[in-house]
């Protein structure tokens, strides 16, 4: 299980702006907010992405960007973001390769129905590649706040 001072598992995800992404573009430039949600379009993810991005600004303020990562393929990411309006990119693990190396793809039980899924949680990563910040089960009130707090508070910008 990853914990806080690891090097972050590093990885290249198809991204909504047509490229892949790897956490290692970010290296040396800038920190990165990963949170990882179970669906678009569903209301606690939409909560938590409404919520970054009306503080995107303030997280570009201290030199950090957020990239969101579900098993959505890239179609519902796309649609997510128009529907909402979200100024950052989504990342497609519909194989669950980089959920299940961040630890976060488990078994569900909805409505007495097991799955798998991805459990809400959210990494703060600084420019050296270092998880910083583990935060698992997520809840979404308060969240986005806490971990802009925690960078302003713990990073450099």
């Amino acid at each position: 299980m990853l914990k806080e001072g690891d090097q972050a598992p590093d990885f290249s995800l198809p991204a909504t702006h047509g490229e892949n992404v790897s956490l290692a573009d970010y290296r040396g430039k800038k920190n990165v907010v990963l949170y990882f949600y179970p669906k678009d379009n569903t209301p606690g993810c939409t909560a938590e992405s409404c919520d970054f991005r009306d503080r995107k600004d303030q997280f570009a303020d201290l030199d950090t960007v957020i990239l969101g990562v579900s098993l959505d393929d890239l179609k519902s990411h796309e649609k997510f973001i128009q529907k909402y309006e979200l100024p950052f990119l989504l990342l497609s693990d519909t194989e669950a390769e980089v959920s299940q190396a961040y630890g976060v793809y488990k078994e569900k039980n909805m409505f007495g129905k097991k799955k798998w899924g991805i459990e809400r949680s959210t990494f703060i990563i600084d420019k050296e590649g270092k998880l910083v910040k583990v935060y698992r089960k997520v809840k979404v009130d308060g969240h986005v706040e806490e971990a802009l707090t925690y960078i302003k508070e713990n990073l450099e910008g």
